[in-house]
């Protein structure tokens, strides 16, 4: 916990030290008394008593120079309406930027399919030539088995 002369406390606070003493009789701030001078902590009451008391000191002596200008609310009302715009544009290049990458998505999962049917087509085509091929190798194994089995007999007679 960090303390502060009361010197600092009304520099960080901009009230008078009649002010600061008024609080520390009304028991709002923290004091301690060290070598005759009193230390105020900044963090109790700052935000609770302190601020709220100025703003409120603020509002009672110039609430006739507190009236806002109409050339402020206009420009005001401008900018919120430019940000507002400037939102709206983002979003529209957000959105075309998504419809973009959404296309290019589409064409990509077009592009995929096809080659996908294009290799079921040859894997088909591949299996028939395979079963073709093992058709042909038995055909020539009974072949060659009956050509030995007659050449055998031969022999043996």
């Amino acid at each position: 916990m960090t303390w502060m002369s009361e010197e600092e406390y009304s520099t960080l606070t901009g009230l008078d030290i009649s002010a600061i003493e008024d609080l520390i009789e009304a028991g709002k701030l923290s004091v301690k008394v060290e070598d005759g001078e009193r230390f105020i902590n900044p963090s109790k009451g700052a935000t609770e008593v302190v601020i709220p008391q100025k703003l409120q000191e603020l509002s009672a002596k110039n609430t006739h120079e507190m009236i806002v200008q109409p050339e402020f609310v206009e420009k005001t009302i401008g900018t919120i309406i430019n940000l507002h715009e400037k939102v709206l544009d983002a979003k529209d290049e957000t959105l075309e930027a998504v419809k973009t990458e959404n296309e290019f998505l589409r064409e990509a999962l077009a592009s995929l399919q096809e080659l996908y049917d294009e290799d079921r087509k040859t894997i088909h085509t591949l299996q028939e030539q395979l079963k073709l091929s093992q058709q042909e190798v038995e055909f020539m194994r009974r072949k060659y088995k009956l050509m030995w089995n007659k050449a055998i007999e031969e022999h043996t007679n």
